[in-house]
């Protein structure tokens, strides 16, 4: 986190193909109540966790088999003063070829420490990235939250 955004790097035994599927696949690993679609520039999806998070995302940057960044377009954090937080956010997935690892560099840019979510929306994508994305990779098995 050294410019103060939330970061989180992860290594796998995956290819860089794989990595860019596994994240493009967003109700594979992030959550399921999932309207919209996350898979060419331009998309535009919707999250929803209960009626704790909601976002809308659109797909800004999209190199194939290397980054992946959306930019927080709406949103409703119910559990904060300020709940658009996360608005004009941006969400970025680095995905580095390293001979038989790739390692996929997770950033939430505007995610920082002066934010009032930061610590419950940092644990939570600690959970999200070092869990069910990182077991959603190597091992295929869906875990995204279902609410």
């Amino acid at each position: 986190m050294a410019d103060g955004n939330l970061q989180i790097s992860i290594v796998v035994r995956k290819t860089p193909q794989e990595v860019f599927d596994a994240i493009n696949n967003v109700t594979g690993w992030w959550t399921q109540n999932l309207t919209g679609d996350t898979r060419q520039l331009n998309d535009e999806f919707e999250v929803r966790f209960g009626d704790v998070h909601h976002s809308k995302q659109r797909l800004i940057e999209l190199e194939p088999n290397k980054k992946i960044v959306w930019l927080v377009t709406e949103s409703d954090l119910s559990f904060v003063k300020q709940r658009t937080e996360w608005t004009g956010t941006m969400i970025s997935f680095e995905i580095i070829a390293n001979n038989k690892h790739t390692e996929v560099c997770f950033r939430h840019l505007g995610l920082t420490k002066e934010i009032e979510c930061y610590n419950a929306c940092s644990n939570a994508w600690v959970e999200y990235i070092n869990g069910s994305l990182k077991t959603f990779i190597e091992e295929g098995k869906v875990q995204p939250v279902r609410n």
